[in-house]
């Protein structure tokens, strides 16, 4: 078995301040560097990019070799003693950190070591050069870093390594994901087409083509504006911030680092970046989340199909996800959240709830429902459960975000009445709507929490969750382990059905995004 030394490091300028962190896989044998991965954060405090750094030296690691051992040395006490499991994770924000990182090699195969800071000078450069590129507006890039030297270490050779050193160093300078660690940008799988092909051998040939069809969003113009359940995107001025408007609000399009929105039924539109490498178990499809430990936490092993999972796994938790029908205020593009009126189906609503429904009996695959409490969702369920012969379980966990005094408004409307405050919201998923709203971070930390608590309710069976677009696009998000910008690159029309699957080792596998068929 192979042997790995993953060193990492994280650090902000203000706590919480400009973050980055960095990281270095080095080959136990030979002490040689096979691989470096920093990035730039955004806002953050010191134990997220502590956290951030640590889960991307894992999958480094993990997309050398899967099946190695690893043993980790950082200078936080706090996270080696955390992850050593010797001292309690209390913090909201550790903990789908800790659970992330717990998920991408089996916990038996990772050993963890403090070690002084003097002795952790490559990961600490790492990361300083990253929060400096930063501040210049710069992605760090490896080819500029002179971490390895200043520390006394010489990269490994070889065309292999060179290749993987090259995509775990993918920065996204605009925004740290608050959330569950849904924000963790890992191997970024969009940087390349050698990363795309690296992870599609990961994944297997589902991958590939899913995460074809993320990249080919994911290449729009920013300023593209699409209109989904309930609000239309208008464009946004400024490094290619587009807005896309679901479910119940305006979705800013992906134009920055994760700085881009979408609202739809009732909140922003996490879009697809990567399929195939890393995932986080999510809403009610398919995809085996990563071993989660805790609190939120992302597969960073690609179990793209059922075919790369192991024998004795066990059936997974499956997840098919459905968006609610429309509702009057979706033709009219308005923020539509849980903090509003509370809409109830229209007659197009109702009538796709049926189609739905009729589809989902055909398939004859559902164990269970399981409904957001808002008005929509449950109307939607009803008529499935009616169909189905079930009950329906109502979990506040799957509503929809709170869009504060923007609800009901359009997003030239919120623009033209609050427009600090929405280029602010564009920029940042930490960023709440006017008026005590919920962002899009506090959103993906509910989600993954629910997430988690129904995958071990609802273990090796097929659940319906009817929710929104919000819970959907983050469960998708944080099951292909995708960057904060992703949520505005996905596709969600109302009725939609999405799946993932859940595996008992933490993988999580997407198998189906947006299905619509049932509506033609």
């Amino acid at each position: 078995m192979r042997e790995f030394i993953v060193e990492a490091d994280g650090g902000s300028r203000g706590n919480p301040g400009p973050a980055g962190y960095g990281a270095v896989v080095r080959d136990a044998a030979t002490g040689e560097t096979v691989a470096e991965t920093a990035e730039y954060l955004g806002t953050a405090t010191n134990n997220v990019a502590e956290y951030r750094g640590l889960v991307a030296g894992l999958r480094a690691a993990h997309a050398l070799d899967p099946a190695a051992a690893v043993h980790v040395r950082m200078d936080s006490k706090l996270v080696i003693e955390q992850m050593a499991g010797r001292w309690k994770i209390k913090h909201p924000d550790m903990k789908p950190l800790a659970a992330e990182a717990a998920r991408v090699f089996p916990p038996q195969r990772v050993t963890y070591e403090w070690i002084p800071r003097e002795r952790n000078t490559h990961a600490d450069r790492l990361a300083n050069e990253a929060m400096d590129a930063g501040a210049r507006g710069e992605r760090w890039s490896p080819t500029g870093s002179s971490a390895g030297a200043s520390a006394g270490r010489t990269p490994g050779a070889g065309t292999a390594r060179t290749e993987t050193h090259t995509r775990t160093t993918v920065t996204e300078p605009a925004a740290a994901e608050p959330d569950h660690r849904a924000v963790l940008t890992e191997l970024d799988r969009r940087a390349a087409l050698t990363e795309r092909n690296h992870r599609a051998a990961l994944a297997g040939t589902e991958s590939r083509a899913a995460l074809a069809d993320a990249e080919s969003r994911a290449a729009r113009t920013e300023a593209d504006a699409r209109s989904e359940d309930a609000d239309a995107e208008p464009g946004v001025a400024g490094a290619g911030a587009g807005v896309r408007a679901e479910g119940a609000g305006a979705e800013p399009g992906a134009g920055r680092a994760g700085a881009n929105a979408r609202s739809e039924d009732a909140g922003a539109e996490p879009g697809v970046v990567r399929a195939g490498a890393d995932a986080r178990p999510m809403s009610a499809g398919a995809e085996p989340g990563a071993g989660r430990a805790g609190a939120d936490v992302r597969a960073a092993k690609a179990v793209a199909s059922p075919g790369w999972a192991p024998a004795d796994l066990g059936p997974p938790a499956t997840f098919v996800l459905l968006r609610h029908g429309e509702t009057p205020l979706t033709p009219q593009k308005r923020f539509s959240g849980s903090g509003g009126t509370d809409p109830a189906l229209s007659a197009v609503g109702r009538e796709q709830a049926e189609r739905v429904a009729a589809a989902l009996a055909r398939r004859g695959t559902i164990q269970a429902i399981v409904s957001s409490p808002l008005a929509r969702t449950r109307e939607t369920a009803g008529i499935v459960a009616a169909r189905l012969g079930l009950d329906v379980a109502v979990d506040e966990g799957l509503r929809e975000t709170d869009f504060g005094a923007w609800e009901g408004l359009t997003f030239g409307e919120v623009r033209e009445r609050y427009p600090d405050d929405l280029t602010a919201w564009l920029a940042s998923p930490e960023v709440a709507p006017t008026g005590g709203g919920e962002s899009f971070a506090a959103t993906a930390t509910r989600i993954a929490a629910t997430r988690d608590k129904l995958i071990a309710a609802y273990a090796g069976r097929t659940v319906l969750l009817v929710t929104h677009v919000t819970p959907i696009k983050t469960l998708v998000r944080l099951a292909l382990g995708a960057p904060p910008e992703s949520l505005f690159r996905m596709e969600l029309s109302a009725a939609s059905l999405s799946v993932v699957a859940y595996y008992a080792d933490g993988n999580a596998s997407l198998r189906l995004l947006n299905d619509t068929a049932h509506l033609r």
